[in-house]
């Protein structure tokens, strides 16, 4: 079985500062003049809320993804990455020839992260100022897991806006900061998500999540507590990887917006619980299941926010097992191996469990008392392998510091 006890945030942020820093050495044959590094996040509750201008309550996790830079004097801007084969290179000004508004990116996905946000950040400042940064090397580590719902593309945009943000003097706060990974995300990659991911990211804090109103963006640090209480969150990772760019996660946005204009309000946000009946009268079946689902979940969100303060992290497990059923049946976006996690991990002793991130693979999150998470993760794997599953990988995450620069 992989499993891993909770690594220590420190261990695991020098793990990718020293990859990334050993291939800038490799790609100029000199040192970077720093490295800055960003978390992923984990989603406590609060799934699709965002681009519907709701609430989310994500908290940044320990491993990270390092950004090594270093200015240059010719225009250029070259980013290399641990997994992709070769760097890519353009000009500072070519940048947005990359990006069309009226197709699909002319580079690598995996380059269209760093170069998004690099465009993202020229944008922000005055046609004539842009041509007057410098070129930039970038070389990019990852101990995020990929595909995971655990947002290593936040941490990417995190960790590269970071380094720009301190290399081109920008001056920028966190959040727009997250508004600029937000913008790579969707014009430059073209994956229509929300700003959940980005502000996780940018905003954490140890051993706090980011209560984020999508709207407002208006951000509240809420103590979790879960070491104080004996508890520990659970990565199930069941190795089915999604994309965000493909059209599971278009869809339900789009229904989300049907939903909206037919209800008469900007966004889902506006609907409350107790406007379903009208909801179920307008709407056919499915746009009425996707928009249930936003509406109650705000409202869970909200929920759990309120039991953490009042009550402790003891009292929300109904509400993640809750948020789980809502997207495996409303909105639809689970699949057998997550709730085969979700499942075990509950008959198992967790307190809750719930899949987390986009949906169609990826992974799921239990809450668990530190001395059970050995069985439920061993539990979950003979569930697994009984199910003719691929292995999980399961580790535990903490939650933590947003980005900083390591060296």
């Amino acid at each position: 079985m992989t499993f891993a006890r909770t690594a220590d945030p420190a261990t695991t942020a020098s793990h990718a500062v020293g990859a990334a820093t050993e291939l800038f050495r490799s790609l100029t044959g000199s040192d970077p003049v720093g490295v800055w590094s960003a978390p992923g996040r984990a989603n406590l509750i609060g799934e699709h809320t965002d681009y519907n201008d709701g609430f989310v309550l994500p908290f940044a996790i320990q491993h990270r993804t390092a950004a090594a830079a270093r200015l240059r004097t010719d225009g250029r801007i070259r980013v290399a990455s641990t997994f992709a084969a070769e760097p890519v290179e353009v000009a500072l000004d070519d940048l947005e020839t990359l990006f069309p508004s009226d197709g699909a990116p002319r580079v690598a996905e995996w380059a269209a992260y760093p170069l998004g946000v690099a465009w993202a950040l020229r944008a922000l400042v005055p046609a004539w100022a842009a041509g007057t940064f410098a070129g930039v090397d970038i070389a990019i580590a990852s101990d995020v897991p990929v595909g995971a719902g655990l947002s290593s593309s936040a941490a990417i945009e995190g960790a590269t806006g970071a380094a720009l943000n301190e290399l081109w003097g920008l001056g920028l706060d966190p959040v727009a900061l997250a508004q600029a990974g937000r913008r790579a995300e969707n014009e430059a990659v073209g994956a229509p998500t929300g700003i959940m991911d980005q502000m996780a990211s940018t905003l954490g804090q140890a051993d706090a999540a980011v209560f984020l109103d999508c709207r407002t963006l208006d951000t509240r640090a809420i103590p979790l507590g879960f070491a104080e209480a004996g508890l520990e969150v659970l990565v199930i990772d069941t190795g089915v990887k999604h994309a965000h760019s493909t059209g599971g996660y278009r869809e339900r946005r789009e229904s989300c917006e049907r939903g909206a204009a037919a209800l008469g309000v900007a966004a889902l946000r506006d609907v409350a619980v107790a406007d379903l009946p009208r909801a179920a009268e307008l709407l056919d079946e499915v746009d009425f299941r996707r928009v249930r689902h936003v509406v109650t979940e705000d409202q869970r969100v909200l929920d759990t926010v309120a039991a953490l303060a009042a009550h402790g992290p003891r009292a929300i497990g109904a509400l993640l097992v809750a948020s789980h059923v809502s997207m495996r049946d409303d909105f639809e976006i689970s699949i057998p191996e997550l709730d085969t996690a979700v499942d075990t991990a509950l008959a198992h002793g967790a307190i809750g469990a719930r899949m987390t991130g986009g949906g169609f693979g990826g992974a799921a999150i239990a809450l668990v008392d530190h001395d059970r998470v050995p069985a439920v993760a061993e539990a979950v794997r003979v569930a697994f392998a009984e199910a003719g599953f691929a292995e999980p990988h399961l580790f535990t995450v903490v939650p933590s510091a947003g980005p900083h620069r390591d060296v």
